[in-house]
C-alpha cells in the first residue's frame, strides 16, 4: 500500500497491525458503550458489541463492490502478494490498536464505566472490515490462536476463494456474500477481477453446504438494482444450505457515495417486504428477527425452533470448550434461545438515525 492511501486510511481512523492487516472500532461498539444498544449480531447471536474486535487479516480483495464503504484506491489483488506477518502479532497488534482507538472514551461523560471497562477485554472478532480474510497464509493459525484465547470469530468471505474455504478450519460463524440472483446481477454489483468468478462464487456455495460450522449468506440490497428475482437467491441459498441467512439493506457510506446514489438505500419497509417475497422460496427456513437500524432480517433453518422457540444465539462458553477439545460436534451442541424474535412492523421511513451504519 502506498504510503498516501495509508495516510487516508488513517484519517478515517483505520489503525495497521503489521504490514498487511487493520482494525476499526466498529460504530455499534461505540453505541454500546455509550449506552445506546447493540448491533444485529448482538440481537440475532448474542455478541457483545462492545467485546467485539473489526478487523481483517488482508487488506487487498478481488471484487469491487459498488456497496463498499472501502477507498477504491485501496489494493486489489487475486492472489497474495509481499510478506506475511505471524498470526500472534497481527491479533496483539489488532487488540492493542482497537483498545486505543476507544481511549477518548475515558473521559466522556456518557460512556457507561463498567461497559467500557469490559470493552477493554476482546471476545469476539469480526473478519469483515475491508478486503479479503480468507487468503492470508496463515488464517488457520490465526483462528487457532483466537481459539486459544476465547475470542470467537465471525468471518465474511466474498466467494472468491474455493480452495482456501476447503482447507479452512472451523469459525464460529462463516458468512458468504451474495449480491445477485444471477450472473449477470451479481457481476454488475460486485464488480470481480476473476474471469471465472461465477463459477468460483457457486463453488464456495457448493462447500459452504458441507461445513461443519455455523453458516450464513449475506444479501446486501440495493434498490432498483438487485432487488429482484427472489426465486434465483432463493436457488442459490438452497445450493449453499446456510443455516441463517441476513437479508440486509445497503448505507449510503463511505466510498459508495462516491458511485451510488442515496435512493439506492432501501428502507427497513422495502427490505421487509423483500425478505416475504424470498421467503416464499424458502421451504426450510422462516423469518426470526429483525434489527431496524441495520434494515437486516434473519432468515433460519426451521431446525433452529426447537420446542417453538428460536434457537439462534451461541453459547460462547460451550463452543469454546468444544473448539479447543478434540471432540467431533454439531451447530447444534451450543444453542441458546434467541431473547427477542419477530418483526415489530416499525420501519425508518419517517426517521433515519445518523450513526445508524455499522461496519460490518
Amino acid at each position: 500500500m502506498d504510503t498516501k492511501t495509508k495516510e487516508e486510511m488513517e484519517s478515517q481512523q483505520y489503525r495497521f497491525a503489521g504490514s498487511h492487516s487493520a482494525v476499526k472500532v466498529c460504530g455499534w461498539t461505540k453505541n454500546m458503550i455509550r449506552g445506546r444498544g447493540g448491533c444485529y449480531k448482538l440481537k440475532f447471536y448474542g455478541i457483545m458489541s462492545h467485546q467485539c474486535l473489526q478487523m481483517t487479516t488482508c487488506l487487498s480483495c478481488a471484487n469491487r463492490c459498488l456497496f463498499c464503504w472501502r477507498g477504491h484506491k485501496e489494493p486489489v489483488a487475486k492472489e497474495w502478494q509481499g510478506d506475511v506477518d505471524e498470526p500472534d502479532l497481527i491479533l496483539t497488534r489488532s487488540i492493542e490498536a482497537h483498545i486505543k482507538l476507544l481511549q477518548g472514551f475515558g473521559g466522556n461523560e456518557n460512556a457507561d464505566k463498567k461497559v467500557l471497562e469490559q470493552s477493554q477485554t476482546v471476545r469476539h472478532v469480526a473478519l469483515s472490515l475491508t478486503g479479503e480474510p480468507l487468503i492470508y497464509p496463515k488464517l488457520n493459525e490465526f483462528l487457532a490462536l483466537c481459539n486459544k484465547q476465547n475470542i470467537s470469530t465471525f468471518m465474511v468471505t466474498n466467494g472468491q476463494y474455493p480452495k482456501h474455504l476447503a482447507d479452512m478450519d472451523q469459525v464460529t460463524q462463516l458468512y458468504i456474500s451474495l449480491d445477485g440472483p444471477n450472473e449477470e446481477v451479481w457481476k454488475k454489483i460486485d464488480v470481480p477481477l476473476f474471469k471465472d468468478s461465477w463459477d468460483r462464487m457457486l463453488q464456495s456455495l457448493d462447500l459452504m453446504s458441507t461445513r461443519k460450522d455455523r453458516t450464513c449468506i449475506r444479501i446486501t440490497l440495493l434498490k432498483d438494482m438487485n432487488m429482484i428475482e427472489p426465486e434465483g437467491y432463493a436457488k442459490l441459498i438452497e445450493r449453499g444450505s446456510p443455516d441463517f441467512v441476513e437479508v440486509k439493506g445497503y448505507m449510503f457510506v463511505g466510498a459508495s457515495r462516491q458511485i451510488l446514489d442515496k435512493s439506492n438505500m432501501p428502507y427497513h419497509e422495502d427490505v421487509v417486504e423483500f425478505t416475504k417475497d424470498l421467503i416464499q422460496y424458502l421451504d426450510d427456513y422462516e423469518i426470526v428477527s429483525e434489527h431496524i437500524p441495520s434494515r437486516v432480517i434473519l432468515l433460519a433453518k426451521k431446525k433452529f425452533k426447537i420446542n417453538n422457540k428460536w434457537m439462534s444465539w451461541i453459547d460462547f462458553k460451550k463452543w469454546h470448550n468444544l473448539v479447543n477439545s478434540d471432540k467431533d460436534f454439531s451447530t447444534e451442541d451450543y444453542l441458546l434461545p434467541t431473547p427477542e424474535t419477530g418483526l415489530s412492523g416499525k420501519g425508518t421511513k419517517d426517521k433515519i438515525e445518523k450513526d445508524e451504519c455499522e461496519l460490518d
